[in-house]
Parts: structure tokens; C-alpha cells; sequence
């Protein structure tokens, strides 16, 4: 996947003020960590009279793969083998947009400390990307570029030079001319319309895809004729985020017309009026999860298993109905901040009387930890090396044996909608494997049916239709009248 810049210049105004806009020096080779794979930067080409800056991104393919499935998003989705092959390496689309937005994000933001006065010089510019998929061909991308005063050469790619009666894919090379615009507005431009043009995103459209677009969007695409299509098309269709952008769009067109602020027109609605509430973070998701499954279970007497630094037990003696909660970690250092945390040297005697920190391993039996109503194993299984967790299971589910057990662990299909993840990286560094649905469910499965007991899987955090939530969760309860099977 590749993309050019290149401008020209004179003595007195040298081209090589590009490096200075994109903040990348033209002597140097660099290369950026993205979603997908690595980004790299180079100059082909940089003196006075021209200067080229080259933006190379290598996507791990088998990554995408794997974390896109090759279907929908990270995948092309109209091809009838798009699991295996498929044109997201090669071919301009939101995953070159990200990496623009990533590498180059001062200089979409038109911010050059060095030069302070370059960023709001327009400049002649030409941008060159050899392979763009294209949904409504040459006319449309023209109709997309031309209003933004550029020139448009869109010169589509034959599906095999060698067989033209086989006629043109809809791929283009496209080139792009212009003297009147700033790198910070042709930046934005290619953020915004080559995710348009492809109509394929490799990530999940969210509520903030919004506030993206009109960022990037200001000062053009309020006025753009093909405005409409442009919003739905980068908001993946979504009705909803297409109807709450275009509303705002219009906002902004109104008050530009009577030369005012968008405030001043957007005040039906007093300024203390309820505002959006921020997400809920996945950690907090995660304890309510347990916390309502304990509940459900009757659990007076709760384990924390690996519980680090405390945060779980510090939600179990806020309920009463918990009398008695265990905090077991092998880290000394995370139960001293757990200690602190919880405030026991200054907690009440009936308070402190509920809680106890105590040191351990979970690869080894531990008699203190017998006769519990219910262990919760939050994120732990996945910090075991593979080989170790037989160990586990047996500490846990065969000789301390409470009559219920949590497990929770990141589903790593969910992984491709971290935006920031690099591609092919776990969520944690210590981390030593992340595991998909169905790898999760055969595990508890089969250590349920080892150990005597049920098992059944809750979603912890948004349920995506295509890749699941983002934490697993297992509620085992034992089979009471029968006795455990041997290890």
C-alpha cells in the first residue's frame, strides 16, 4: 500500500520545507508501529527544486486475517474467498488512512513548531496513489476531489494488461494537482474520501467516528456537494451516526451563512442541559459482570484469585452480603498496594474482619483456600504459560472446589476493534496467549466436565455481532450430589 507526496519549489522557497510540514526529516528512512503492520516514511527525491515524501505501509496480512477474518472489515467483502485472498496489502483504503492519520498527524493538524509560519502557505502539490479501489468509478471520484480545487487524474486499472477484452477492475491510479491548498487540507482530504471511495472500513464505526469526520472535515465538507453520500459512506451506513452528522453539518452551514458561531445557533438547549455520558471503561464492565454473577450464585464467601492490586475486593466489601472475601496474588508488591488501597491498617474491626490478603500461587493446592462459596479468576488464566494451566485447574477446581468459579479472559477476536493495538500484539505484554470464543468455550468445557462441574458463558462489555465482546466470561457451578472426577 503506498502513497506520494511531492512538491516543488525555488532558492528562496526550497521544497524541502515538506519535511518540515510532515515533521519527518528527508535524510532519514523511518518507520511507524500501526493497527495493521508498519508504516514507513522515506524521500525518494528532496532538493530545492523538488521533494517527495513516500508513505509505505506493510500489512501483516496474516494478522489481518485472523483478526478481521478476512470479511467485512479488514477484508475486501464482495470476494468469494476473501478469508484467504484479498486486496487490503496492496490497495489504498481506511487502513492507509489510519496510518496517515497516525504518522502524519501534526501536519494534519497543520502544526509546525519549527516553522510556525509554513503550515497556512498553500503550496503546489501532487499525490500520487497507485492502486485505489474505487466504488463508482472514475465520475465519482472526480465529483469527490475536483470541489476541493483539485485536479483529478483517475485512470482506471485494467483487470490484465495482457487480456483487455476482460475490461477494467475497479481499481484506479489516481493523481492528484493542486497550487491553491495547504498539506494540511490535502491530508484531511485523503483521510475523509479514501475510506469513501473503498466502502470498506477494517474497524468497527463508532459513535466517535463523528466527531473524526467533522474534525476532518472543517472548512470543506460542509459545503460539498456530495456531502451526503461522503457521511454515509464513511460512517459505514450507519443511519443513525449518518443522521446525528448531517444534522451537525447542517449547523455548521447555517452559521457560516450568518457569519456567527455554532453555538449561537445551536441554543435550543440550555448550556447545563444533561451531556453525553463518556463509556463505561471495560474494567468497570468486567467487576459489575462478576459482581452480578455472584449475586445470582448466593456466594457469601468469595475468593479473588490473582487478585493484584485489589480492586475487586475493594467492590466486594461495599455489599454486605459478602462476610468474607480472600485476596490471593503472588506478587508481594501487588498485595501491599492492595493493602493500601483498601485502607486496612485504618478499617474498622468488624470491616477488617471480612477481608484477608493472603500470598499464594495458583499452580499449587493451598488448604486455606478450601470451603469458599465462589473463586473469581479475572484475567489471570491468560498470565499462564499453556503448559501450567492443568496445575491451575486442579488447584482450583479439584482441591479447593468452591460450589462456584468466574473465570474471565480477553476474547481475542475483539482485538480488531482496538484501533490502537498494533497488529499481531496481545492486549498485555505478559500475556501468554489470548483465546477466540470457541478455544475459551472448549476449555471450560472440558475442565467442567474433568472436575464435576456446569458451565455457561456470559459476554462482558459491548457484544459485537462479528467478533464477540471484548472479555469472556465462565460461571461453572459444581454438580452438587456428584463427586469430583480424578485429575
Amino acid at each position: 500500500m503506498f502513497l506520494t507526496i511531492s512538491t516543488t519549489g525555488s532558492a528562496e522557497r526550497p521544497a524541502t520545507d515538506l519535511g518540515f510540514l510532515l515533521h519527518k526529516h528527508p535524510e532519514k528512512a523511518q518507520a511507524f508501529s500501526t493497527s495493521y503492520g508498519t508504516a514507513h516514511v522515506l524521500y525518494p527525491e528532496a532538493d530545492a527544486e523538488r521533494c517527495t515524501a513516500a508513505l509505505l505501509l506493510e500489512v501483516d496480512a496474516v494478522a489481518l486475517v485472523r483478526r478481521g477474518k478476512g470479511k467485512g472489515r479488514g477484508g475486501a467483502p464482495d470476494a468469494a474467498l476473501a478469508q484467504y485472498v484479498n486486496d487490503r496489502p496492496y490497495a489504498a483504503s481506511s487502513l492507509l488512512a489510519v496510518a496517515l492519520s497516525a504518522v502524519f498527524s501534526s501536519a494534519m493538524r497543520g502544526v509546525c513548531t519549527a516553522r510556525p509560519q509554513l503550515p497556512a502557505q498553500p503550496r503546489p502539490l501532487r499525490i500520487e496513489v497507485p492502486a485505489l479501489p474505487a466504488r463508482g468509478g472514475p465520475g465519482l471520484v472526480r465529483s469527490l476531489f475536483e470541489p476541493l480545487g483539485w485536479t483529478v487524474t483517475a485512470e482506471p486499472v485494467p483487470l490484465d494488461g495482457e487480456f483487455p477484452q476482460w475490461g477494467d477492475s475497479r481499481y484506479i491510479r489516481l493523481v492528484l494537482d493542486a497550487d491553491t491548498l495547504t498539506l494540511a487540507e490535502a491530508l484531511r482530504h485523503l483521510y475523509v474520501l479514501l475510506p469513501v471511495l473503498d466502502d470498506a472500513k477494517h474497524y468497527w464505526v463508532s459513535p466517535d467516528e463523528v466527531d473524526k469526520l467533522l474534525r476532518a472535515g472543517e472548512g470543506w465538507l460542509p459545503g460539498h456537494p456530495e456531502q451526503r453520500l461522503i457521511t454515509s459512506r464513511y460512517l459505514s451506513r450507519r443511519w443513525s451516526l449518518t443522521r446525528q452528522a448531517m444534522e451537525r453539518l447542517e449547523l455548521v452551514r447555517l452559521a457560516e451563512t450568518d457569519d456567527t458561531a455554532v453555538e449561537d445557533i445551536d441554543n435550543a438547549v440550555e448550556a447545563e442541559a444533561e451531556q453525553e455520558e463518556k463509556p463505561t471503561p471495560l474494567a468497570v464492565q468486567r467487576r459489575e459482570a462478576i459482581l452480578a454473577a455472584l449475586r445470582a450464585s448466593g456466594a457469601a464467601r468469595v475468593l479473588d484469585l490473582g487478585c493484584g492490586q485489589g480492586q475487586l475486593v475493594q467492590q466486594l466489601l461495599k455489599d454486605p452480603v459478602f462476610t468474607e472475601i480472600v485476596g490471593v496474588d503472588v506478587s508481594m508488591r501487588a498485595l501491599t498496594i492492595a493493602s493500601r488501597r483498601l485502607k486496612l491498617d485504618r478499617m474498622g474491626e468488624r470491616q477488617s474482619a471480612r477481608v484477608n490478603l493472603l500470598q499464594g500461587s495458583l499452580a499449587y493446592t493451598d488448604k486455606r483456600l478450601g470451603g469458599y462459596d465462589a473463586a473469581v479468576l479475572s484475567e489471570v488464566i491468560e498470565h499462564l504459560d499453556l503448559p501450567r494451566l492443568p496445575a491451575l485447574e486442579y488447584a482450583v477446581f479439584g482441591a479447593a472446589r468452591p460450589r462456584t468459579v468466574l473465570v474471565t479472559t480477553p476474547n481475542v477476536e475483539y482485538n480488531v476493534r482496538w484501533e490502537s493495538l498494533p497488529a499481531g500484539h496481545v492486549r498485555h505484554g505478559d500475556h501468554r496467549f489470548e483465546w477466540t470464543r470457541e478455544e475459551f468455550r472448549a476449555w471450560a468445557e472440558k475442565v467442567a466436565g474433568q472436575y464435576g462441574y456446569g458451565v455457561g458463558f456470559v459476554p462482558v462489555g459491548p457484544d459485537d455481532p462479528e467478533v464477540g465482546p471484548p472479555t469472556q466470561m465462565a460461571v461453572f457451578q459444581a454438580d452438587t450430589p456428584k463427586e469430583a472426577k480424578a485429575a
